[in-house]
């Protein structure tokens, strides 16, 4: 659904991809749905097949709303999805030819562990011998970085 939300508001009125992204960096569901009120009213004459996407999908568009604002932005937009795929795509030329669909898998799956040991790494950097104390803080505060964390406080 999000991307036909996105294509419908490609068409739409320039004024209308700013009040968008207003909403979808809202800080609040609240805020977001106010502002929702809003284009709805100003904008169901001018471009009413977004209008109708945006009230049909808004509510799964809007699910990232529920976990931290950090990551939001990563989780809602598709540049994890596309880095991914770049990825692939630069190992596969690099291999240009598979024997088998059993070596691509193995390739894919190879890139999928990184890519979780990449979102995974705080955790793990946190649970070798820096102290609960800034294990409770990674896991109050999923936004920090390793590098941002000391000891104190």
């Amino acid at each position: 659904r999000l991307i036909s939300l996105r294509t419908s508001w490609m068409r739409a009125p320039r004024q209308l991809h700013s009040r968008l992204r207003l909403m979808f960096e809202a800080p609040d569901m609240d805020t977001a749905r106010e502002l929702l009120g809003g284009i709805i009213a100003d904008f169901a004459d001018r471009a009413p097949k977004a209008i109708d996407r945006l009230e049909e999908g808004f509510d799964d568009a809007m699910a990232v709303m529920v976990l931290p604002q950090c990551l939001r932005k990563r989780l809602r937009t598709t540049n994890c999805v596309e880095r991914l795929n770049e990825e692939i795509r630069r190992r596969e030329r690099v291999i240009r030819i598979f024997p088998n669909d059993d070596s691509a898998i193995r390739l894919l799956g190879a890139v999928l562990i990184e890519r979780d040991e990449d979102w995974s790494t705080i955790s793990t950097w946190l649970s070798i011998g820096n102290g609960s104390r800034l294990v409770n803080r990674a896991r109050q505060n999923p936004c920090l970085k390793p590098r941002s964390m000391s000891l104190e406080g």
